[in-house]
C-alpha cells in the first residue's frame, strides 16, 4: 500500500489534486490523467539502463519524474488504484503485433478493475495504461465496438484461452490486439523472466528501438527514433526531429519526459546512440530504393 503522502505525490504527477473514493468517474479522471502525462518508452532499455519492474521500484520511478513500458507502468497504477481503495486484478496478457498470431505469453501485464454498476452488480473494467497508443480512458470488459477520441476499440472473447478477453486495437494503431487471461495473479513474479529478456537479451525488440508514446483526448503521439509521428483522429502527420535540441524538446514538451535522472552527459550519449540508429535506418531506406 502507497502511504497517504505517496498518493498524493503519485496524483500531483498526473496533475490530479483532491483524492476521491473509488468511482468509475474519479476511475476515468485517473486513467485519462495517467496517459496523457506519463508516457510509454524504452528509453532506459536503449540507454542501458533499465530499470526494475517490481511495484515498489516502479512506483518509485513516477515519484521521482520517471516513466516507463508495459510492466512499469500497469504496476505502479495497479498499485495506486488498490492504494486509493479499487479492487484491482493482475492478469497474463499478449500483445499481437501485424503479421503474427494471437497470444498470452506474459509479456504484457492486464489490469482490471471491479465496481458496481447501477444495479450495485459487478462490472469489471479494461484499465490499461502500459499499451502505447492505448485507449484513453477505462472500458467495460463487455463485448462491443467503442469509440475514444476517434480511436476504435472492439472487446470480444478470446480465442487464444477459455474465459478471457481480446482487446482489438485501432486499424492505424501499432499492433492488432491484446489478448487476457481471466486469472488473477497473487503477485507479478510471472513477469520477471519477461522483463528480463526485454531489458537485456539481444533479440529484445526495445534493445535498439528507441520508442516513447502517449494518448490524449482527440489522438496520439510517437517518437520513434528521431520520427515523430502526431496523430489527431484518423490523420497522422510524420516530422523529422534532425537536432538534440529539438529531439529534448519534444521529449519534456509532448510526452512530459525530463529525463531528470540522465545528467548532460547521459543525455548527449543517448542523442548520439539515438541519431545514430536513425542515420542507419535513412541509409537502409535508400538501399531498399
Amino acid at each position: 500500500m502507497l502511504t497517504h503522502a505517496e498518493i498524493r505525490n503519485y496524483l500531483a504527477r498526473l496533475g490530479i489534486q483532491d483524492i476521491c473514493k473509488p468511482s468509475l468517474e474519479f476511475l476515468t479522471e485517473i486513467h485519462k490523467a495517467h496517459v496523457e502525462n506519463l508516457s510509454w518508452q524504452t528509453i532506459d532499455i536503449v540507454a542501458g539502463r533499465p530499470a526494475p519492474m517490481d511495484i515498489r521500484s516502479s512506483v518509485d520511478l513516477i515519484l521521482n519524474g520517471r516513466s516507463g513500458y508495459c510492466f512499469q507502468l500497469n504496476s505502479a497504477f495497479g498499485q495506486l488504484l488498490h492504494s486509493l481503495g479499487y479492487n484491482v486484478s493482475w492478469h497474463r496478457a499478449g500483445v499481437q503485433p501485424t503479421g503474427q498470431k494471437p497470444c498470452i505469453n506474459s509479456f504484457h501485464l492486464g489490469l482490471t478493475v471491479t465496481l458496481p454498476n447501477e444495479h450495485e452488480k459487478p462490472q469489471q473494467w479494461i484499465v490499461d495504461v502500459g499499451l502505447g497508443d492505448m485507449p484513453y480512458e477505462p472500458l467495460p470488459l463487455v463485448p462491443g465496438h467503442y469509440n475514444q477520441g476517434g480511436f476504435e476499440y472492439t472487446v470480444v472473447p478470446s480465442n487464444v484461452t477459455e474465459g478471457g478477453w481480446r482487446l482489438e486495437h485501432d486499424p492505424l494503431a501499432a499492433y492488432v490486439g491484446v489478448d487476457y487471461a481471466p486469472q488473477s495473479l497473487e503477485n507479478l513474479n510471472e513477469f520477471l523472466p519477461k522483463h528480463e529478456f526485454y531489458s537485456y537479451s539481444p533479440e529484445s525488440p526495445w534493445l535498439n528501438l528507441f520508442l516513447i508514446r502517449h494518448r490524449h483526448a482527440s489522438g496520439s503521439n510517437e517518437l520513434r527514433g528521431c520520427i515523430w509521428s502526431k496523430r489527431e483522429g484518423t490523420s497522422i502527420e510524420k516530422e523529422e526531429v534532425a537536432t538534440k535540441s529539438q529531439w529534448l524538446e519534444v521529449l519534456g514538451d509532448v510526452f512530459h519526459e525530463k529525463l531528470v535522472s540522465y545528467s548532460k552527459l547521459a543525455q548527449d550519449e543517448l542523442w548520439k546512440k539515438v541519431y545514430g540508429f536513425h542515420e542507419e535506418w535513412k541509409r537502409s531506406k535508400q538501399v531498399v530504393k
